[in-house]
This record gives C-alpha cells, structure tokens and sequence, in this order.
C-alpha cells in the first residue's frame, strides 16, 4: 500500500509487486486562512483522512491482505507534537508564508547562499524551520509543550504507533538538513538556537521502521504486524513510481503544480542553480539526488473550467460524455493550430526559474474572434511554454535530457501532452499508472520487506510506459512565434510589476 498525503486530499493505492493497481481511494479536505499568509490545519484532520483511506482501502482485498505500507506527504507543512505525540498546536500548511522576518533574519545574519550550499534549497518563509522559529517568538506557549516539530508523514507514522521517524528527501523539506552529510546540520541549528532533538529520527526511505500492534490494525482493518516503511517526500517518491532512479533520468508531475525532477549522483546546488531557485536534496534512492524545476499549472485550468465551462458540463450531463473528452474535441475543431494567444499560468506566483511571489496570471492577444475553446488551448499552450523555460534551466544545471517521463491527473489527454512536446521539443514517456507518487510509497513498502532485492530491479518489475509522445517538428516550427511572445510577454511584465 503506497499512502500520498497532499495539502488538499489523501489517496491511497493497493498494488501487487507487479505493479498492478488493486484497489484505490481518496479523502479530500480544507485549510483554514488563520490571518494575513497564515494557511492552518487541525492536525488530527490529516490523520482521519489516512486513517479512513487506509480502512477503506483494506477492505478491498480482504482475502488478499496488505504485507506493507509506506507513506509519502508533501514537505514544508509542519506540526508541532508533545512528547506523547499528540499535536500541540495547528498544522501550519506549506502556503503558510507567516515566517517572513524570520527569513529576512536569515539573510542577514547567515545569507542565503550558504543555506543553499547546505541545505539545497533557497531560503524561504515555507520551509519547516523558519515555522518553528516562528511558533518560539509568536506562540512561546505551543513551544513550550512542543517536543517536536514534524512533517506530515513523520506525524502519521508516529499514529501508527511508530517512532518519530524522518528520511532524508523529507529532512530536506525542514531548511535545517545537510544534503551531503546526511545530517542536521548543526551550524544552521546552532545559528538560529534550535536543538536537532526537535526534528524526526533520520533514516534512510525504504527503512522497516515497525510492525502495526493489534489494537491499531484492527482501527485501520490491516493485520496485525503489517509492515510500517519509511516513504519520503511526493516529488521524489513520484520520481521513483515514474521509474526515474538514476543519474539523466527526468520526470514530469503535471498536477496543480507542474514539477520536472532530474537525478544526479551529487547535489546539483550550484551558483547556476542558486540562480535559478532549483531545489536539489535527497531522492529517496540511495546516494541519489533530484533537482526540481516546478511551477504552478492545474490551478489554472481549474480556474477556467469553473468559469467558463458551464454550457459544456451541462451538454456532457445531458448527452452522458465525459466532460474532458468533449472539451478537448470541441477545441482541436475550433482550433486545430497555434492560438496566437499568450498566457501565463503564473495565478499563484511564479515557481522557478524567476521564484516570484508578486507575479500574476496574464492573458494577451485576445480578438473578436477568441472563443473559449481558443483560451482553453492556450492555457495548456502557455503551460507548455513554461514547460519549456524550465527544462532549459534545468538543462543548464544537470545537463542535456532528451526524453522524460509524464505522470499525474493532466498527464491523461494526449492533447496536452503532445503539446508539451512539441514547444519543449522532448519526447514524453506517459505512464501507464498516474499515481506515481503511491506507486513510488509502495515500491518502498516492497523494499523494505524484502520483496524488491533493489530500486532499479523494483522499477524494472513494475514502471511500465503507456505510450511515447513525440515532437511533431511541423507544429513546433509553428509554435516558434509565439513562444518567442510568451518569453517577450513574461519580461514585460516583470518590468510593468516593478513600476
């Protein structure tokens, strides 16, 4: 069992150690916006969603039970814990930016590129230690009774009965880890005043970290002594189910947020990369490293469809078609070419290479003649275009990569795909399972119980490749304008932001 906890849903995958998807299910929930950047969560919330994806789940395959689990969370959230483990304050989620002086500190005191040099990552109000910095000057109660500050998947494990376990993908998430000694660092905790007793146990991803007890297997309807492993952070944990595992490997998360992750045999933090905000820390294979170029995408098509896209949901309703099929037919029919539209995806901020929290979403070129169909394609257009950008900086860092493969909810139209390919000019590998992330929580469960000798042979057994999707080099030659525009457009704007 592969367990994915996001910001806004769990989900959960069965599979057989053939890769074989048996069962699945998913828990949505919400934040709470606590005050100005402040994003929240009530700790335990996170835990029932597992919890209740986990029963639900195990119910499935009742005559065939689960031997192990491993969970993967997104990073940066953090939850403060008593020394029994239970949430002595709220889960601050990885929006949360509330830590903002805490970072203006940093950068004066220490700078941020020799956080970089260490940790891997660009300094940033996000990240777990600047949270706990935070809670120690704002909250001195909830720090007080803290006795550690944990990341999701650290803080689930301790509900199932483990120790407080952390690996090294997600101690990357904290700021406070050295990615080449695999260790906290103690010249950046010694710095702020922060002991390392206050973060997870280190280990490495694909540990056996314990056995479920009676009482909280049959709570979650597993077996008692099921196998507990130790999973890692989504992106890597993603690379891995996409079959990424070694050095010149790359993958493509194309979800809410689009996350390209190379592997590289040493961490790629370098000037260039400082420049550019990649990430590089810990895979969760050993001795490997990923480098990741992300930005936000979904949220923009997810935007557009709620708006926009009313007529088509109630045609699709009534005449019983699905809703994407028939959206993206009613495109290709209006607009079978380039759009001569640009859009940026940028409604969140800008991820990297520019890491710009002022940027907006913008929409140009618009005529009399621009239906919706037309700014449908173009959003994808755009994405793709941003696509593009990345993979060059991401290139100029780990060097040159032709192919990569695809995985997540907007991996599933050969529409959008094809057009990433063509205006990055990359041949794409889409998977045959979207659920990467679960698939790469569950390789690691696998591992850890002996049923994988090794991660290349684990990949080996159970990645498959759906289709390949290739650049059409007609239509990229007819993208060549308005990419040109999109790189044009997105200076301006940085000019008009400044004024």
């Amino acid at each position: 069992m592969g367990i994915d906890i996001g910001s806004s849903s769990c989900k959960g995958v069965i599979f057989s150690a053939l890769g074989i998807e048996l069962a699945s299910e998913s828990q949505s929930y919400s934040t709470i916006n606590a005050g100005p950047s402040m994003v929240e969560m009530d700790a335990v919330t996170f835990r029932d969603a597992t919890f209740k994806v986990i029963y639900l789940l195990s119910q499935q395959v009742k005559d065939d039970p689960v031997e192990a689990l491993a969970i993967s969370s997104h990073g940066e959230t953090t939850i403060p814990v008593d020394i029994n483990g239970n949430p002595s304050g709220p889960a601050i989620m990885n929006s949360d930016n509330r830590a903002v002086e805490e970072t203006e500190w940093w950068d004066k005191t220490f700078g941020k590129q020799q956080i970089y040099e260490i940790t891997g990552v660009p300094l940033h109000a996000m990240f777990s230690l600047n949270k706990a910095m935070w809670i120690r000057k704002n909250k001195p109660g909830i720090y007080a009774k803290t006795s550690r500050f944990l990341s999701v998947g650290d803080y689930i494990l301790t509900q199932l009965g483990m120790p407080p376990y952390t690996d090294y993908s997600l101690a990357s998430r904290t700021m406070a880890f050295d990615i080449k000694n695999h260790c906290w660092s103690e010249k950046i905790l010694n710095h702020c005043g922060i002991p390392k007793e206050k973060f997870g146990i280190l280990a490495p991803s694909g540990t056996l970290v314990g056995r479920l007890s009676k009482e909280i297997a049959s709570s979650i309807g597993l077996l008692e002594g099921t196998a507990v492993s130790l999973g890692g952070h989504d992106q890597p944990c993603g690379a891995l189910g996409a079959g990424a595992v070694n050095a010149g490997d790359v993958s493509d998360s194309a979800g809410t947020y689009e996350c390209m992750t190379a592997i590289s045999d040493k961490p790629m933090n370098s000037l260039k990369a400082f420049g550019y905000s990649l990430n590089s820390y810990c895979h969760v294979v050993p001795d490997k490293f990923v480098t990741l170029a992300f930005f936000p995408a979904g949220v923009v098509t997810n935007w557009f469809i709620s708006q926009f896209c009313y007529e088509d949901k109630v045609f699709s309703e009534k005449y019983n078609k699905d809703f994407f099929d028939l959206l993206f037919e009613n495109t290709l029919k209006v607009c079978p070419g380039p759009t001569e539209l640009c859009v940026t995806p940028h409604f969140v901020g800008s991820g990297t290479p520019y890491w710009d929290v002022r940027a907006k979403g913008v929409m140009a070129g618009f005529t009399p003649n621009t239906t919706r169909y037309h700014m449908f394609k173009a959003i994808f257009e755009g994405i793709a275009c941003e696509l593009a950008i990345n993979a060059r900086a991401l290139e100029e860092v780990v060097g040159y990569f032709e192919t990569m493969s695809i995985s997540g909810g907007n991996s599933r139209s050969r529409f959008t795909v094809q057009l990433r390919a063509d205006i990055t000019g990359r041949t794409i590998n889409i998977l045959k399972n979207d659920e990467a992330v679960c698939l790469g929580a569950a390789i690691l469960a696998g591992l850890s119980i002996g049923i994988y000798t090794d991660l290349e042979q684990a990949v080996k057994r159970v990645v498959k490749i759906g289709r390949t999707i290739s650049p059409n080099s007609g239509t990229r030659s007819g993208y060549e304008k308005q990419i040109e525009r999109y790189n044009i457009l997105y200076q301006s704007l940085d000019r008009f932001r400044k004024v």
